[in-house]
């Protein structure tokens, strides 16, 4: 368990990876289509079609809206942000899937384009989390999308993005763009014992950069 001596809460807005946060139980359970988001415009998407293929695989995309409100008061469309991460190399599409994120060209990328400081992390212990959060930054932390039910057995570790914006004692705080509007998409608390069931400890620092003149 981290070394965590006082609670430290950032207050970041939080965005889902779907457009309606109140459906994405729904969504994931398959009762509903992502297509049929009555939000799905926002997006940036040109089609339902085009918003569903990609809600799915925008975790990553969700985390740089929540930092980029937090730190520069903007929050591009999601699939808007993913085209440019495709023309970064961040993300591969293919016709029918997407590989990514890949952590090295975003965090390129988020430099670049956003200024932000971004650093790839194939290693992110949890113990270096409660330091990264005290020093003012965030971080995209790979993790099973289980993680909002705090599933006792996940298959695996790692497969979706989350944001850690906060920690406790006995908490780590995250933003999880796939959570339940049960509490478990704003400032969700993960018990430091059970985060190693779905942490790859792997992920990407995010930090304010150099604001813009």
């Amino acid at each position: 368990m981290p070394e965590t001596p006082v609670s430290l809460i950032h207050p970041v807005p939080y965005y889902a990876q779907w457009e309606s946060p109140g459906l994405v139980p729904d969504i994931i359970a398959g009762t509903l289509s992502a297509a049929d988001d009555p939000l799905w415009q926002k997006s940036g998407a040109a089609s339902p079609e085009e918003y569903a293929f990609w809600s799915w695989r925008l975790c990553g995309m969700a985390c740089l809206r929540m930092a980029l409100d937090h730190w520069r008061g903007t929050a591009p469309p999601a699939v808007t942000l993913a085209e440019e991460c495709v023309e970064a190399g961040a993300y591969v599409r293919h016709p029918d899937r997407v590989d990514g994120l890949v952590y090295a060209p975003f965090a390129d990328y988020a430099q670049r384009r956003w200024e932000l400081f971004a650093e790839s992390r194939p290693r992110l212990p949890a113990e270096e989390l409660p330091g990264h959060l005290a020093a003012g930054r965030l971080a995209m932390l790979s993790v099973h999308p289980s993680l909002r039910t705090l599933d006792p057995r996940p298959p695996h570790r790692g497969g979706h993005l989350v944001l850690a914006v906060g920690a406790t004692p006995d908490h780590l705080l995250v933003h999880n763009p796939s959570g339940f509007p049960d509490g478990s998409q704003r400032f969700a608390e993960v018990p430091w014992g059970d985060l190693g069931r779905f942490y790859a400890e792997r992920g990407v620092l995010l930090g304010p950069g150099e604001p813009r003149s």
